[in-house]
């Protein structure tokens, strides 16, 4: 049987959608406490050596990333089986990440929903171009999308533009329950740096608080990025699209070492997740053991993941990523088709 049989993953899968409290509760107690005791020591540090306090804010950005983790749970509402659970808990982390709990819920639902679908591009992902889009743009267009698509661009600035600005605006039409949970998520977020502004001085707040937003920013987006930007991915126009073979085909398993996965809450376990979010990251792992047939997936270690920086543009022919230096060699033979780019 293979994944895409109708029915057959879905058995294989449905032990393990159910949240347990006693998991769900230890997690948010082994993340949130070293999180906030490194927090402070790094602070301490800052007496003692610069470089202390940016090691310490590294393994504290590690534990951010894993209150991410039970942020990005709470939105799928596979952390608890509580609904007004996982928006408390989904709110506070979401304030601790800088990243408002309904809005992000919203988008990243469309994410799941359209993932790998070239007719429904444009929430929640990497913007990405086909060849035949890419090459009737215009010449300033054409920059911008080289710029978006460059390493420091996406990893640097990105997560600084996205993280403190992007997500401190409501969507158009976002309802009034969306646009109040932003504003609070807003209000914790000014409220608790400023408290902290107070207590320790601004410039001590930002050398603690600033590399460790840096550093995880960028390993979250890297994450997000990699585990559907690698070479022989999957996208499909609407009529051929497949939620089974999007999930499967276009999300890889990240194999990290065991701690990395512990950091990142078992997101390198993207396929099972995209698969059905309704399984708790801490199930993740098992539900990819247990069954051989959710391991006939794409493999990306660290070493070969860092290939993926070199794939820009999705080749439709060729069902896979190109960069931009290969884009003359895969069109010279081809008749490019003008498209309409918003």
């Amino acid at each position: 049987m293979t994944h895409e049989d109708k029915g057959g993953w879905r058995s294989d899968i449905a032990p393990y959608e159910r949240p347990h409290i006693k998991h769900s509760v230890w997690q948010i107690i082994n993340t949130l406490v070293p999180f906030f005791i490194l927090w402070y020591f790094a602070n301490l540090s800052l007496s003692v050596s610069i470089w202390l306090t940016l090691a310490l804010d590294v393994i504290a950005a590690g534990f951010l990333i894993r209150i991410f983790i039970i942020f990005h749970d709470c939105c799928h509402k596979s952390f608890f089986k509580n609904k007004v659970a996982n928006e408390i808990v989904g709110t506070i982390t979401g304030i601790l990440t800088c990243v408002p709990y309904h809005q992000w819920r919203h988008t990243h639902s469309v994410h799941h929903a359209s993932s790998g679908n070239l007719d429904r591009r444009g929430v929640g992902d990497i913007w990405t171009l086909t060849v035949d889009e890419y090459i009737s743009l215009p010449p300033l267009k054409k920059l911008v999308y080289r710029l978006y698509r460059n390493p420091f661009v996406m990893f640097i600035i990105g997560p600084i533009y996205i993280f403190l600005i992007d997500y401190r605006f409501n969507r158009k039409k976002a309802n009034t329950k969306e646009r109040i949970n932003t504003y609070i998520t807003n209000f914790g977020i000014i409220g608790g740096s400023a408290l902290l502004c107070w207590l320790i001085g601004w410039q001590s707040f930002l050398l603690v608080q600033g590399p460790m937003f840096l550093v995880s920013g960028a390993a979250g987006i890297w994450l997000f990025y990699v585990q559907h930007q690698f070479e022989e991915s999957y996208y499909e126009n609407e009529k051929e699209w497949d939620y089974v073979k999007a999930a499967m085909h276009g999300s890889s398993f990240y194999k990290l070492p065991k701690v990395l996965h512990w950091i990142t809450g078992n997101i390198g376990f993207h396929h099972i997740h995209h698969l059905s979010p309704r399984v708790p990251n801490y199930y993740l792992e098992k539900a990819h053991n247990k069954n051989e047939v959710l391991r006939d997936v794409q493999t990306i270690t660290l070493w070969t993941s860092l290939k993926s920086l070199q794939f820009h543009i999705w080749d439709e022919d060729a069902k896979k990523f190109i960069g931009f230096k290969d884009l003359k060699r895969f069109v010279a033979n081809r008749v490019v088709k003008p498209v309409e780019v918003e």
